[in-house]
């Protein structure tokens, strides 16, 4: 009876993000369904990809060999992160809830644009990174997690899998789609109650009241968008002009491209003027101190601002 109340909420979702006629189909997908993880949400009918982006290659393209394997191990991974590697893991996120479609979508920040381009120089941590290291920061940060081992198996995996993503891109050349795209920052500026209002439109049937995400018993299928289970501070997504950048090209889910960039900005700042896991750098015990090392000049961010009466960066646990 429980699942029944939470396969109606999910319906309903599916009716708001992409259509009526799309639900009726997905209905009986979904009543057909264990949904134990995230890769038996049945997917959306295919869009015609425009050709201006990379094309990775198919799934059926991944050879029956070893590392053919590996590639798959990697993509299972990458889909279930939290349910195949919660050692690692300390929220209820999966690489998946910010890279859509399986880390293959133009401006979803796909493996196919971010594998070629490491080693790279980050301004995050003042240095060189592999891409390895770029994977370990998503665990401490997007994940809320720790980091695991360079040479693990859960790394080599998931590198294997945007190694093979990446077939035929070009090595150290910034492919369209790349990314997620920020829209231009509004003229009059961003307005969080604005964006609450386009929060409980177009957010918060399938991420919550309080952005606590949806679970199908202990499984997350809808992200948390704020709170213990979701981003923590250090994350890139805590940024109000990147979280602007995804949302506008991804959400709604299946509905894309579809809010202004000023309805963007708006509910992505409503989103992150929430509390969250501490950033996992705090200096000395100070958001105050945390703020001018690593978020006075990181974009556009409410770390250590006040906001309706209360500053942000307490952390949540």
């Amino acid at each position: 009876m429980k699942n029944a109340k939470i396969l109606a909420a999910l319906l309903g979702s599916i009716c708001l993000f992409a259509g009526v006629a799309q639900a009726a189909d997905t209905a009986n997908t979904l009543r057909n369904s264990r949904l134990d993880d995230q890769t038996q949400l049945p997917k959306a009918p295919a869009k015609p990809v425009s050709q201006q982006y990379f094309q990775p290659p198919a799934d059926t393209d991944i050879p029956n060999n070893a590392f053919g394997e590996l590639v798959r191990r990697g993509q299972d991974l990458f889909m279930n992160t939290k349910a195949l590697a919660p050692e690692y893991v300390g929220n209820e996120m999966n690489c998946v809830n910010c890279h859509i479609d399986r880390g293959r979508k133009a401006n979803s920040a796909p493996l196919w644009a971010a594998y070629p381009m490491y080693p790279a120089y980050r301004k995050k941590n003042n240095k060189v990174n592999t891409y390895v290291e770029r994977m370990q920061g998503c665990f401490q940060f997007s994940m809320n997690g720790k980091p695991p081992a360079a040479d693990s198996e859960i790394l080599t995996a998931l590198t294997t899998y945007a190694y093979w993503l990446s077939t035929g891109a070009p090595t150290g050349k910034a492919l369209p789609g790349r990314g997620f795209d920020e829209p231009p920052p509004p003229k009059g500026g961003y307005d969080i109650a604005r964006g609450k209002a386009v929060y409980e439109k177009q957010c918060q049937l399938c991420h919550g009241e309080n952005g606590e995400g949806k679970k199908v018993g202990v499984t997350s299928v809808f992200p948390a968008l704020w709170g213990k289970d979701s981003y923590n501070w250090g994350a890139g997504m805590h940024r109000i002009n990147t979280a602007a950048g995804f949302i506008q090209h991804n959400m709604p889910l299946g509905r894309g491209e579809t809010l202004s960039d000023q309805e963007a900005w708006d509910v992505a700042a409503y989103i992150n003027s929430h509390e969250r896991p501490q950033d996992p750098r705090l200096v000395n015990g100070s958001i105050d101190e945390t703020r001018k090392r690593y978020h006075a000049d990181d974009g556009v961010n409410l770390y250590g601002v006040v906001v309706n009466g209360k500053k942000l960066g307490q952390g949540v646990q």
